[in-house]
């Protein structure tokens, strides 16, 4: 199993959050938000916050770092590691499941990602059997586009997803995350689209806007 930071809001959580981080990153880069969120309306979370193997990365003249697949082409879209994303994407389930064995409920139980961790975080909720609370997608993109609407699961039809970007990113450029956007919405899916003046980053403008939507998601109501 992947290794994992957890941090806990409260004893006996009864939510989850799964965190995945960008490339090169690994478990403790989203760590220290956790108090900027303010979710103190929300039931007790168990935060999770992986970290990817580290394999070669094309991309970056196949230097050995943290990733969920390897990159191949600068346009994201080239030659896609579709055996890296299904392995990393079997991980990921495992941690989902592992917390339905400890009692937290599919359906409180939210995946979220930075960059690769969003196109994860993608991949995964859309065909994952099991209804989820949400889906949380930062400076990413839905990969493996093509195969999306053939292996999407019925479970996560009306699942919300918040997904945001910056409007100066020059990792993954704004146009491909909105046609990941208007992809989803093609098919169905209830997307919450939100654009922020910042390069591959986080802000507080998009933290407080990530807070609205768990508190929405994980309301005890």
């Amino acid at each position: 199993m992947l290794p994992c930071i957890e941090i806990e809001t409260s004893p006996n959580p009864t939510a989850a959050i799964i965190w995945l981080h960008g490339l090169g990153a690994d478990g403790n880069d989203f760590v220290p938000i956790i108090p900027e969120l303010k979710l103190t309306g929300c039931p007790g979370i168990r935060f999770i916050f992986p970290s990817a193997p580290s394999m070669p990365v094309t991309v970056n003249g196949g230097y050995v770092m943290p990733a969920w697949y390897d990159i191949i082409g600068r346009n994201l879209m080239d030659q896609e590691d579709a055996a890296g994303i299904q392995k990393s994407a079997t991980a990921i389930v495992e941690l989902i499941e592992k917390e339905a064995s400890r009692g937290i409920a599919y359906e409180k139980i939210v995946l979220a990602g930075f960059s690769q961790g969003c196109a994860m975080a993608l991949h995964i909720g859309l065909r994952f059997p099991h209804k989820l609370a949400g889906i949380i997608a930062l400076s990413g993109y839905l990969p493996l586009a093509m195969s999306a609407n053939i292996e999407k699961h019925s479970a996560n039809s009306t699942t919300p997803i918040f997904m945001a970007h910056g409007t100066y990113d020059p990792v993954v450029t704004l146009d491909r995350a909105q046609a990941s956007y208007a992809l989803l919405e093609s098919m169905g899916y209830q997307v919450d689209w939100n654009e922020y003046p910042m390069e591959h980053s986080v802000n507080h403008e998009e933290l407080m806007d990530i807070s609205r939507f768990l508190q929405q998601v994980l309301k005890t109501t």
